[in-house]
């Protein structure tokens, strides 16, 4: 299972205890230091069935500069993938991928049903 988290994150944190007290493996990659390439987030959104928007860290500094709250609903689904691999800080964190199953951010009961 791969976790795609911010260590500065504190959801993140939590979610890496849940994990650590669950005895759930994973292998942990900085969303910042190694954001995700585009062919990635597209595999990842094609399994995971949920919209785009679900993917984009609307809570995050980068998002709201950006004012992509306005933005993303004109751009096309490659634009909005472009756009995602271009800073993970726009990545919605964590980011769990475990086979065909992917989860954005940490909702303990999508957690407890999807991984457990």
């Amino acid at each position: 299972m791969l976790l795609l988290c911010y260590p500065k994150c504190s959801t993140c944190k939590k979610a890496k205890k849940w994990l650590d007290d669950n005895s759930v493996e994973y292998i942990e990659r900085d969303i910042k230091l190694d954001n995700p390439s585009y062919d990635e987030l597209k595999e990842w959104y094609s399994k995971s069935g949920l919209p785009l928007k679900n993917f984009f860290n609307t809570s995050g500094m980068l998002y709201r500069g950006l004012n992509l709250k306005d933005k993303l609903p004109e751009m096309s689904e490659e634009e909005q993938l472009k756009l995602l691999s271009s800073d993970g800080m726009l990545v919605k964190r964590p980011l769990v991928i475990n086979g065909d199953t992917v989860l954005t951010g940490f909702r303990l009961k999508e957690w407890e049903s999807g991984l457990l």
